[in-house]
C-alpha cells in the first residue's frame, strides 16, 4: 500500500506520495528533504506520533495508519550559510560508519523491503554527469569522510583535514576507473568540500558525479564489525604518517588488470597487495 502526506512547511505544501507502509519515518524524512533541502535532522515533524510519543526515525509508516493525504506540519530550517555547510556534518547516530560493518551487509541487502527501496532511490534520484563516463573504464566510488577526509576534526582550513596523498591516488586511480564521490551528507556540503580540496577542477583527472543522501536507504542491522582499511581521524596527528591512499592507489593498479572482480574480497586488499608485490 502506497503512503500519501502533504509537508507543510515555510508557508508552501509538499505532496509526497513515493512511499510505502514498510518505509520508515527517516525515508519520509529523506523525501522531505529531497523536496525541500531541510536534512533529516533538522526536521521536526509535528503530529506524527505513537502512544503519544513522536515517532522515532526506524517506526513503519504503515504502524501511523496515516490516512491519505494527512497533512504534516514541519519545522525545520535549511543551511543555507556557507559557514554551516562547511563545518563538519550535524552529529547523526542513524549513519552508520561504513567501518563498522561486516558480513551481514549480505543478508541486509537482499531483503525484500529493502530492495523496494533500492528500486525506488534510483527511480526518483537524478544523478547530475560532470563528466562523461568513458567507455571500458570500471567505477570507483569513494567515501569522503574518513576515507578522503576528516571531517570531525578542526582545523582552519579544509586543506589540513585533507588526506595524504589525495591527489596523487585520484590521478593515478583515474587512469583506469572512472571516479564517483559519495557522502551521507548533502549534496551542498559535498560540493562545497570538493571546490575547497580543489578535487572538483583538478587538472590531472575528472570526477563523473557525486552522489548525496538522497541516494542512501537506512536499514537496520543486527550486528556490526569492523572492515580493514583505516579511517583517516585525528588529521592533526596522523598527517604525517598516513599511507593508505599511497598503497590504495597500487591496489587499484593491480586489480585494474584483472577481467573480472568477482572473485575479489576488497576486504582482504592489503594481503592481495602484498603477495603481488612479493611475486
Amino acid at each position: 500500500m502506497s503512503v500519501s502526506v502533504i509537508i507543510k512547511w515555510g508557508g508552501q505544501e509538499y505532496s509526497i506520495s513515493s512511499l510505502s507502509e514498510e518505509d520508515t519515518v527517516m525515508d519520509l524524512k529523506q523525501s522531505i528533504k529531497t523536496l525541500t533541502g531541510v536534512l533529516p535532522e533538522r526536521q521536526k515533524l509535528l503530529g506524527l506520533k505513537v502512544k503519544g510519543k513522536p515517532a522515532e526515525d526506524e517506526v513503519k509508516l504503515g504502524s501511523l495508519k496515516l490516512k491519505p493525504n494527512t497533512k504534516i506540519m514541519m519545522m525545520g530550517t535549511r543551511e543555507e550559510s556557507l559557514e554551516e555547510v562547511l563545518a563538519p556534518p550535524p552529529e547523526n547516530d542513524d549513519v552508520v560508519n561504513d567501518f563498522d560493518i561486516e558480513e551481514e551487509v549480505i543478508e541486509v541487502e537482499n531483503r525484500e523491503e529493502n530492495l523496494a527501496k533500492i528500486s525506488r532511490r534510483v527511480k526518483d534520484y537524478k544523478v547530475e554527469e560532470l563528466n562523461p563516463p568513458r567507455e571500458g573504464k570500471r567505477l570507483l566510488v569513494l567515501d569522503v569522510d574518513y576515507t578522503l577526509f576528516d571531517h570531525k576534526s578542526c582545523a582552519e582550513t579544509g586543506q589540513e583535514l585533507m588526506r595524504p596523498y589525495l591527489h596523487e591516488f585520484l590521478t593515478s586511480a583515474y587512469e583506469d576507473y572512472d571516479i564517483v564521490i559519495w557522502s551521507a551528507t548533502s549534496m551542498k556540503w559535498i560540493d562545497a568540500k570538493m571546490k575547497e580540496l580543489g578535487v572538483t577542477d583538478n587538472p590531472n583527472y575528472k570526477i563523473t558525479f557525486m552522489l548525496d543522501s538522497a541516494a542512501m536507504i537506512t536499514v537496520h542491522t543486527p550486528k556490526r564489525g569492523v572492515v580493514e582499511i583505516r579511517p583517516f581521524m585525528k588529521a592533526h596527528l596522523n598527517r604525517e604518517k598516513d599511507k593508505e591512499l599511497y598503497k590504495l592507489a597500487q591496489y587499484l593498479k593491480e586489480i585494474a588488470k584483472l577481467d573480472d572482480f568477482t572473485g575479489l574480497n576488497h576486504k582482504h586488499w592489503e594481503r592481495y597487495l602484498s603477495k603481488r608485490q612479493h611475486h
